[in-house]
């Protein structure tokens, strides 16, 4: 007899809560506890894969001393518990049964219907209804930063390209990227200030942050290096968000309004189904 089987006999395998039958069964009851019974059909046997007698041992105990003491908690109640108090759960479960039927079928009816292209036009409509909405918490800014060693040979090209920063300038700069610290060259995304703060260690530590006011070059040194910055645009907390960067979340309204009817459209055309083919009607 293998370890498997042995583990199996001893401990008697299974869990699954059921009522004692009226009718002789082939499956055969490992434990029970009052009218409910335990059989081996439910459990997983590979879960003793890898383990030891000892622990297998032990996690099986564990199976079964759980199970016996949810169902001994459950006949208490029932015991215990008024019969209106157990009519409302029952009620309750039933809905929430009901509830996950329904919701997993309409969400399988939607991801199969639902479009989720989303055009410009869509997004600007959006946008200039609910502008109010999009209000700046926080400062933003449109930068390029490189965080450079100064002692190296080639500095003062790098300075170069990075000021100027025309199409082979970006080019040249990220297949220089090796020789960098640390870089951001993105400069046409919109950021919160505060990230930049974060990743450039000086005005973390303290220096102006007026100088992330104003479009400007910047040059900070410190024990790590030169940043070298270049800030193309700011825009102030508590003006309107720019509908490049909150354009995530006008998308997904977008999509959220068109599931919404979706639903709708789909509970409609199944009723309609329904009494169109006989299977639903209601008696005057």
């Amino acid at each position: 007899m293998n370890y498997f089987n042995r583990i199996l006999i001893v401990f008697f395998f299974g869990l699954v809560a059921c009522d004692l039958p009226a009718v002789k069964t082939q499956k055969e009851p490992l434990a029970r506890v009052n009218d409910a019974l335990l059989y081996k059909e439910a459990i997983d046997f590979g879960f003793i894969e890898g383990r030891t007698a000892s622990d297998s041992i032990l996690f099986v105990q564990n199976i079964i001393n759980d199970w016996a003491t949810t169902q001994l908690l459950i006949d208490g109640a029932i015991l215990n518990l008024n019969e209106e108090t157990q009519v409302d759960f029952e009620q309750l479960v039933q809905q929430y049964k009901s509830d996950l039927y329904t919701s997993a079928y309409v969400e399988a009816l939607v991801s199969q219907n639902l479009d989720t292209l989303v055009s410009d036009q869509e997004l600007q409509e959006v946008y200039l209804s609910n502008k109010q909405l999009f209000i700046l918490k926080d400062d933003l800014l449109m930068l390029r930063y490189i965080n450079v060693n100064a002692s190296v040979s080639n500095l003062k090209e790098v300075k170069k390209r990075f000021k100027r920063f025309n199409y082979q300038d970006k080019i040249l700069l990220d297949s220089m990227s090796i020789q960098f610290n640390s870089f951001y060259l993105n400069d046409s995304i919109w950021i919160k200030s505060e990230q930049v703060v974060s990743k450039i260690k000086p005005l973390e530590l303290g220096f102006n942050k007026v100088l992330l006011k104003k479009p400007n070059f910047i040059q900070i040194k410190d024990s790590l290096g030169l940043y070298l910055m270049q800030i193309n645009q700011v825009l102030e907390r508590g003006r309107p968000a720019p509908i490049q960067y909150v354009s995530p979340t006008l998308k997904q309204i977008v999509i959220n309004n068109r599931k919404l009817k979706l639903i709708r459209k789909l509970k409609s055309d199944i009723v309609n189904d329904a009494i169109k083919n006989k299977k639903f009607e209601i008696y005057k």
